[in-house]
This record gives structure tokens, C-alpha cells and sequence, in this order.
């Protein structure tokens, strides 16, 4: 299996009230999609939001099953710490659940914590140590 993630998919309890939640708070923009799953495309990635009951169903399982700390985050990594402080303020102000506020953080970077309307943990980070390229994709080398 080669080394790359190809989709993430998340299961959301209200699909238009996700996709608002995407598309006008994070200010990200949907593609065409089939109905029923909203897909963004990421630069590489493709991550989409599918409602609860279908994609449990499409694994086998029931959607009561899901644990509410589920040990994972997404993260987006930005240039700087102030862009993660611009990041919060938007997010804050369109009511999103704040985790954590950012901070220094111990591996010597800056980020924060925050949910969408479903639940799901993003971090919002500066890693000093690396390099987002112009095109926004990360290099986990910091160029000199």
C-alpha cells in the first residue's frame, strides 16, 4: 500500500447543516457531488461528509456505536501563529465549539482545538518546523 491518504470521510448528523458549517465558517467550497455525501476537494485530498446512518451502514455497523472521544483530530496546519489566531476569532464568532484556545505549545509550536456541529476535533497549528508550500500543501521539512 503506498503512503498517502486518498479521503477523509466524516459522518455528520445533518448534512446541509455540515456543509454549512464547512462552507461558511471555514469558508471552504463544495464540488459536485453525488446526492446524499457532499464532497471538498483539498489539494490532493478529497474529504467528504456522509450522514451517520449511511456510512455506518456502508461499514457494517450502527451509529449508535460511536464513542464521543474517538482518539483522533484533523488537522490544518498554517504559516503563522497569528493566521491561527485569525482562524479562532472566525471561528468563534460564528459560535463553533472552541476545545482549547491556542497556545505555545510543548514540540515548540502554536494551535488550538476546536468541533464542528458534529462533533469532530480539528487543530488549527503553526509547526515552525515546517513549510507550507505555496500551493498549501505541507513539507515536513522547514526550507532555509
Amino acid at each position: 500500500m503506498e503512503q498517502r491518504i486518498s479521503l477523509v470521510t466524516l459522518g455528520v448528523a445533518d448534512l446541509p447543516r455540515a456543509v454549512a458549517f464547512y462552507e461558511g465558517v471555514l469558508g471552504w467550497k463544495a464540488e459536485s457531488s453525488p446526492p446524499g455525501v457532499v464532497f471538498f476537494d483539498l489539494s490532493g485530498v478529497v474529504f467528504a461528509l456522509w450522514p451517520h446512518d449511511e456510512l455506518a451502514k456502508d461499514m457494517g455497523l450502527t451509529a449508535d456505536r460511536v464513542p464521543a472521544y474517538r482518539g483522533y483530530s484533523l488537522a490544518h496546519n498554517v504559516r503563522s501563529e497569528a493566521e491561527v489566531d485569525a482562524i479562532f476569532a472566525r471561528l468563534k464568532n460564528h459560535g463553533a465549539t472552541i476545545l482549547k484556545k491556542p497556545q505555545k505549545a510543548f514540540w515548540g509550536g502554536y494551535s488550538g482545538y476546536f468541533s464542528d456541529p458534529d462533533g469532530h476535533t480539528w487543530e488549527i497549528a503553526h509547526n515552525p518546523f515546517w513549510t507550507i508550500k505555496e500551493d498549501g500543501r505541507v513539507s515536513m521539512k522547514k526550507d532555509r
